[in-house]
């Protein structure tokens, strides 16, 4: 007799609004996954969804001002950590101390553009991460126009954090993702 499949309520989210995982979730204990294009809340929706449909917990960094009431504590339920964007070196410095302390996986999710606005150099707070914790990075994508969501792949970072972005930024140039509003996704 064939085994019965569990309900996973994720996946039938997911595939309900018509989304397409095309990856599983990350091997390691720690990674840094880059989401992009990130022009809109939905994007948070749909990765969330597609890392627990996947049997995944990732860590994803939002502005601290989502943090209130009701809200605040479904976010932070999710694994969602506060941010203060006003200052970039004390976010880097707070994430890569939870992730020291984390005994178990640490997958953290950031979306490098740091803002739902168009912007031409992405900020390189992961790369000060990933290269703290010695983890990998996987340029992970959610792509509208198509509705695939993925971790993407691995990229292997240097010691060159600008060389890197730019880098980082042409290959999701090649992608051609369509964003959720494209008037605000740019990568040059």
């Amino acid at each position: 007799m064939a085994e019965k499949k569990k309900f996973n309520f994720y996946r039938f989210i997911l595939h309900s609004l018509g989304w397409r995982a095309e990856s599983g979730v990350a091997p390691e204990k720690k990674c840094v996954i880059l989401g992009v294009p990130h022009t809109c809340i939905g994007d948070f929706l749909i990765a969330y969804f597609f890392y627990k449909a996947e049997g995944g917990k990732a860590r994803v960094m939002i502005k601290k001002e989502f943090f209130w009431g009701p809200l605040g504590w479904i976010l932070k339920a999710w694994g969602c950590i506060p941010v203060d964007r006003s200052s970039g070196a004390t976010v880097v410095r707070s994430v890569i101390s939870a992730m020291e302390k984390e005994e178990g996986d640490f997958h953290l999710c950031i979306a490098p553009e740091g803002t739902r606005k168009p912007v031409k150099k992405w900020k390189m707070g992961y790369h000060a991460i990933a290269k703290a914790m010695n983890c990998p990075v996987y340029l992970g994508y959610f792509d509208w126009g198509r509705k695939r969501v993925s971790i993407g792949e691995r990229f292997e970072i240097s010691d060159n954090a600008r060389e890197d972005t730019d880098l980082i930024q042409k290959k999701y140039e090649e992608m051609k993702l369509t964003a959720k509003h494209p008037e605000k996704y740019c990568t040059h």
